[in-house]
Order: structure tokens, then C-alpha cells, then sequence
């Protein structure tokens, strides 16, 4: 469950980040590590299976906890429609793994960017798109490193029994 243990800890870290680290002319660093957030969630499905639904609960939780209140329930609708998006297309898409986790990222981002945005109060068509961008490109980054040949054998080789790698 180590992918499980490290989505929920990078759900906390990035909703802590978004409270801490400055904007950026209007664009939140944080937007990067969200990617892989997204990553993260369709590694710990590919470990967990559907309890990924019980981890994705405990990263909500945790960062209501941590965050400020308005902060907290932005970032709380923005995951709940995003993650819920990206779980769906995860599972409903039945192809390689690699093309699961490219097709949710491009479906949740811009949501999680829209809706984050609107409900902060800085809804911008150009930061739904700078933020999209950002995650999208966090989420390759992260895709690319966790598969890897140099990461650890742990992290780019389990996968759940009977689930397919790809």
C-alpha cells in the first residue's frame, strides 16, 4: 500500500503548499505538485483497487484538517469533483495504464483548476489554463519518473493481483 500511503500524504502536502506558498503573478506553484496528486491516485488504484475511494476519503479529511476553512472546502468540492472524475475515467477506460492515467488527467485537471479557482474567488479562463497546464505537466513528470528504470523496484514493479500492467 506504499502508493495508497504516498497519495494521501501528497493530497495533505499540496493543500498545506497552496496555503503557505505564494502566488506566482497570479498562478499558484502548487498547481505542479497536483499533478502528481493525479498520478499518485491511478498508481494506488492499479495497487489497491476500488478501496483507492476509502484513501481518496482520508486525503479529504486530512486536508480539511490542515487547511484554512476557506481554503479547505474549495480545495475539498475542486478534489471531490476531480478525483471523482478521474476515478471514473480510470476505471471505465480499458486501455494500458499509461494511456488510463494520460485520459484522467486530461478529464479532472481542468476541472480541478475551474472549479478551485471559482470557488477561491480567482476564476480566470487563463488561470483554468495556466493551472491545467501545470498539473498536466506535473502529472507527466511524475508518470515518467515513477516509471523509470532508476526508481525503486518497489514503486515501478507492484501492482495488484490480476490487474494488467501497462
Amino acid at each position: 500500500m506504499i502508493y495508497a500511503a504516498f497519495y494521501v500524504a501528497a493530497i495533505a502536502l499540496v493543500n498545506v503548499g497552496f496555503m503557505y506558498l505564494p502566488m506566482v503573478h497570479g498562478w499558484p506553484p502548487s498547481s505542479v505538485a497536483v499533478g502528481l496528486v493525479f498520478v499518485l491516485r491511478d498508481f494506488a488504484q492499479r495497487e489497491i483497487g476500488h478501496r483507492v475511494l476509502l484513501a481518496m476519503a482520508v486525503g479529504l479529511v486530512l486536508s480539511y484538517s490542515l487547511a484554512s476553512m476557506a481554503l479547505a472546502v474549495a480545495s475539498a468540492l475542486a478534489f471531490a469533483l476531480s478525483e471523482g472524475t478521474e476515478w471514473l475515467v480510470y476505471t471505465v477506460t480499458k486501455r494500458p495504464f499509461s494511456q488510463r492515467v494520460l485520459f484522467s488527467v486530461l478529464a479532472c485537471a481542468p476541472l480541478d483548476s475551474g472549479l478551485f479557482l471559482y470557488l477561491i474567488g480567482a476564476f480566470s479562463i487563463s488561470g483554468v489554463v495556466v493551472m491545467t497546464a501545470s498539473k498536466f505537466a506535473g502529472a507527466v513528470v511524475s508518470y515518467s519518473l515513477l516509471r523509470s528504470p532508476l526508481a525503486t523496484p518497489i514503486l515501478t514493479r507492484r501492482s495488484a493481483p490480476g490487474r494488467r500492467r501497462g
